[in-house]
């Protein structure tokens, strides 16, 4: 009973000392003698040890309960927090293979559908209902249905960041079963990605309003077990559709209910976007790196690794923009192979350098790391994240720089892809994105000797930035106007340019 009340005030050390405590009080054929007992105490032991990162006692809970189990439903439990587990240590493809092989023994197939008639039959069946219908439905009692349902939540995250294609099936399941069986606390989960696919494909206005319903069965649902993720993917997409500024405090609230619920993971991957939007959106420095050093730590406590590595990544940036030449923490030796191995951290290491790279205007360092990066660009990542919209502004910019260096005609297609993509954004959120697309157009035109446009375009980029509250690129494209005068020879409008 102390153990619980513990977990319910989010202190999961002290509720795992009580419920090893209780362990140590039990006979030697407790299995035996007191199994409803022991079932529960190893499974809660095993759920705060995965939340305070200690996976040594948590593999040796698991393989207690797994061995001394009667039945297999009664495994379910450690075998989900085995499947977050290994999702959280770097070993994403295990998590997902166990995630299927669980769900088709409880009779759940997840995978192997066509994708295109998946998104149509997922229109289809939700266009039968009213949202009203939907926030009403009848709740899920089917215990098997109910543990399937968790799996496949936990699937989302993992396979939007190695298996993107497969998003869209995962979603379409969680709904067909809630609309079948009822509505369960991981019915939001599916909403949520379901949604945040929408908007990827550019259907903002559809898109928006399943992450809002998501939002609203959330509360609800009443249950705030899969809250962190749920307010993760929605906030993901209300950053494409409201003023940045205004939605960046959305993810505290994504990485309280996480905390509040003992999921770790989700906890530091809300930290992991709340300053991602932060830096977005123009924040100071400084405080961006004691924020960053607040998140690695919390990561490293919590075995977070591959977040920490990121993390990690965008502090060395930082502490480069800054200028200190302190050097960030080496990486551990397992952050050292998650470095070499994993797609998304290794795209996200030459997106941090390349984009150094191109402030300092260090033209080699940027054309390596950026070839490099557009190598990954297409393999991560199934869902709508911020980081779509800063990584196509930034390397449309790289591209157009290049384009005008090199020549390649390659160059400039990327620096045009990236402007139809801002353009598109504008269209959703005027306030933030407005500026970024009159950047890009500026750029295009330098490229295309259009001059009189990009005079044009930088001038409306200086004033967009300036009425929306982006300091940074209103600094950002006074600095690249300053580039074009000069590169036209009209040293005084350049230097004016470089002095604003």
């Amino acid at each position: 009973r102390a153990g619980k009340k513990a977990m319910e005030m989010s202190d999961y050390e002290t509720a795992y000392s009580y419920f090893d405590c209780g362990i140590s009080f039990l006979r030697k054929k407790h299995w035996e003698e007191h199994y409803t007992l022991s079932l529960e105490l190893f499974s809660l032991a095993a759920r705060c040890a995965l939340t305070n990162g200690d996976h040594t006692s948590l593999t040796l809970l698991i393989a207690e309960v797994v061995t001394k189990a009667d039945v297999f439903e009664d495994k379910l439990d450690v075998l989900y927090l085995e499947t977050c587990a290994l999702a959280s240590s770097s070993r994403l493809a295990e998590s997902i293979e166990q995630g299927l092989d669980i769900l088709s023994k409880l009779g759940v197939e997840a995978h192997g559908a066509n994708v295109e008639a998946c998104v149509q039959e997922t229109k289809d069946l939700l266009s039968a209902h009213t949202d009203d219908e939907l926030l009403n439905s009848k709740q899920m009692t089917d215990p098997t249905m109910i543990m399937a349902m968790k799996f496949l939540g936990k699937l989302e995250m993992g396979i939007t960041q190695i298996m993107p294609q497969s998003v869209p099936l995962v979603a379409f399941k969680i709904l067909q079963l809630s609309l079948t069986h009822g509505m369960s606390p991981v019915s939001p989960v599916g909403f949520a990605y379901y949604g945040s696919s929408l908007a990827k494909q550019g259907n903002f206005n559809e898109g928006y309003h399943y992450v809002k319903l998501a939002l609203s069965l959330l509360d609800k649902e009443g249950s705030r077990e899969n809250a962190g993720e749920v307010i993760l993917i929605c906030t993901q997409v209300k950053l494409y559709v409201e003023p940045v500024q205004a939605a960046l405090e959305y993810h505290h609230e994504g990485y309280t209910a996480a905390m509040a619920s003992g999921d770790s993971s989700l906890a530091v991957i809300n930290l992991f976007a709340s300053n991602a939007a932060h830096f977005f959106a123009g924040a100071n420095l400084q405080r961006m790196q004691e924020l960053y050093t607040e998140a690695i730590q919390f990561s490293e406590q919590r075995k977070q690794l591959i977040f920490m590595v990121q993390l990690q990544q965008v502090q060395r940036a930082l502490l480069n923009l800054i200028g200190t030449g302190e050097k960030p923490k080496s990486h551990s030796s397992e952050g050292r192979d998650i470095s070499v191995s994993n797609s998304s951290v290794l795209r996200s290491h030459h997106y941090q350098t390349a984009y150094v790279s191109f402030i300092f205007r260090s033209y080699d360092d940027t054309v390596e790391h950026i070839e490099k990066y557009f190598a990954f660009q297409e393999t991560t990542w199934g869902n709508l994240f911020l980081a779509h919209a800063v990584h196509s502004f930034v390397t449309g910019l790289i591209s157009f720089w290049v384009a005008r260096k090199s020549k390649e005609q390659k160059w400039y297609q990327r620096g045009n892809q990236s402007k139809l993509a801002l353009r598109g954004w504008a269209d959703s959120s005027k306030w933030t994105f407005e500026n970024k697309w009159y950047l890009l157009e500026a750029e295009e035109s330098f490229c295309s000797n259009d001059f009189e446009t990009a005079k044009s375009y930088y001038k409306k980029a200086v004033t967009s930035a300036k009425r929306h509250k982006f300091i940074h690129e209103e600094a950002l494209a006074y600095e690249l106007a300053a580039y074009f005068y000069l590169e036209l020879g009209e040293k005084e409008k350049a230097a004016e340019n470089f002095m604003l």
